[in-house]
């Protein structure tokens, strides 16, 4: 699936992932894919996207349109943002719904993390949308990322350094990511 995290230390916020593709037990290596980049960038907000490919397309697609206008700029426009969202995906993408039946909302199936200059934001499949402070990690490799980035982050001053740090352990460890890493860095609004 892939391993990507957030991290932001001492005014800089981060975003990093790995670069594998896969396709049950079938990988598509950085090597074969030249769109292999999972971070895409929207204006000033950097955004990696964990779980199907298609997703890539369809929210490169959506958030580049002329006539729609995403807000990044704290949880609650993130949350408007990600409810028109869901409703183009299912209007104009043919987004299936369908999940468990005790579901209490419709999922958009898409799991993703987000840098700007205003903090680092995890956003879920419900249109759940999380600010985080210090770090965070998705994706199938989070659990390696999230131990690796815990050990580093009181020891390293940097997000960046920290950020290849959980990737680098979801690469090692999870069979569904892969280096090269690749990452994106923002100078923070508010220093915290």
């Amino acid at each position: 699936m892939s391993t990507v995290v957030v991290v932001r230390k001492n005014g800089v916020a981060c975003i990093a992932a790995d670069s594998l593709t896969s396709y049950g037990d079938l990988k598509l290596s950085s090597l074969y894919d030249p769109h292999s980049e999972k971070i895409q960038t929207f204006g000033e907000t950097h955004l990696a996207i964990v779980g199907s490919a298609a997703h890539t397309l369809v929210i490169e697609s959506l958030l580049n349109k002329d006539d729609f206008f995403p807000d990044f700029s704290n949880r609650s426009s993130i949350f408007t943002t990600f409810s028109q969202v869901h409703s183009e995906l299912k209007e104009h993408y043919y987004l299936n719904t369908k999940d468990e039946e005790d579901d209490p909302y419709e999922s958009s199936h898409i799991d993703a993390l987000a840098v700007n200059e205003h903090g680092i934001f995890g956003i879920y499949a419900m249109r759940e949308v999380y600010e985080y402070s210090r770090f965070w990690a998705t994706g199938s490799g989070s659990p390696y990322a999230l131990g690796a980035m815990h050990a580093v982050f009181d020891r390293y001053d940097s997000a960046e350094s920290i950020a290849e740090a959980g990737v680098l352990a979801g690469a090692e460890f999870d069979n569904a990511s892969a280096v090269p890493v690749t990452s994106r860095s923002v100078v923070l609004l508010e220093a915290g």
